[in-house]
């Protein structure tokens, strides 16, 4: 990325530094994907803005929309992560849980990306589970600060995959989208309300949808000390999200995928931490359950 870009791309190679180093991943370490392919892409983005990244020839306009420069390094990553998600998410079928370390992509619609996303990786993996006739329905749990328009956009009409987005309400995008839930949060808002909120929602949410996988966007942007967030989580408050969704999943025998979704922070590892959050409480969820 250029010098002092906005987004803080060193995130997620600190935040696989901090997780080997933490032995999450195992003896094994990390199951490597591979990027996505231009067809699996076309699923869900248009031939011509798929064209447009792989090719770098974007509109400038959509260019700036994203926030990043049209390069074959960010069109490489993006591939790479989007392949993340949809290894996850066959990882999940198999395993009951698995996690990106990238991923979350969620403001990317079928014909443009926007808020530094260009693909948008969990629509992308739930579309092409859904053609390989592995899963049904789909929910989608988006608990990023800023709303998921990108993904409920793309699924509008679309009963099979179900969006739920919990969100700050005066934060970005400033032209929401309709989710179909949208629970959207007063600027400020803590552990205690954001976590009642959300564990009166979900158990309803899982008996109601039954869904056959759930996507987990586990932004750590709600934090009180992210720059580009308006609410008010702490550490803890994130730490205890990540159970309650993931462990409702899991009780329920539904597969889950978490991705990490937002965080903004000038401290890469206090940053990579926060995201850490993720990986660390489905690893222990998954030692208790066994």
């Amino acid at each position: 990325m250029p010098a002092g870009h906005r987004f803080p791309m060193d995130k997620f190679s600190r935040l696989a530094s901090v997780l080997e180093a933490e032995g999450v991943p195992g003896p094994g370490g990390f199951v490597r994907p591979e990027p996505v392919d231009v067809e699996t892409l076309r699923l869900v983005h248009t031939e011509a803005y798929v064209r447009g990244v792989i090719e770098l020839s974007l509109p400038a306009e959509v260019v700036r929309r994203i926030g990043m420069p049209n390069t074959d390094s960010v069109a490489t990553r993006a591939r790479a992560a989007t392949g993340g998600t949809i290894l996850a998410a066959r990882l999940a079928l198999d395993h009951g849980i698995a996690c990106n370390t990238a991923g979350g992509s969620h403001h990317a619609a079928a014909d443009s990306g926007a808020g530094f996303c260009v693909f948008n990786d969990v629509a992308v993996a739930a579309r092409r589970l859904q053609a390989e006739g592995l899963v049904g329905q789909v929910l989608v749990v988006d608990l990023d600060v800023h709303q998921g328009d990108g993904t409920a956009r793309i699924f509008e009409d679309d009963p099979s995959v179900f969006t739920f987005s919990m969100h700050a309400e005066k934060n970005f995008p400033h032209r929401k989208a309709t989710s179909d839930l949208d629970i959207e949060l007063a600027d400020g808002t803590g552990d205690e309300p954001y976590l009642e909120k959300l564990g009166t929602v979900l158990p309803d949410l899982l008996a109601a949808v039954r869904p056959d996988l759930v996507f987990l966007n586990a932004g750590v942007d709600p934090h009180a000390d992210d720059k580009l967030g308006r609410l008010s989580l702490s550490d803890e408050g994130l730490r205890r999200r990540e159970a309650l969704v993931l462990g409702a999943c899991l009780s329920s025998e539904i597969p889950v995928v978490g991705v990490i979704g937002g965080g903004y922070d000038a401290d890469i590892d206090r940053l990579a931490g926060r995201h850490a959050i993720l990986h660390r409480t489905a690893k222990s969820l998954c030692s208790s359950d066994n």
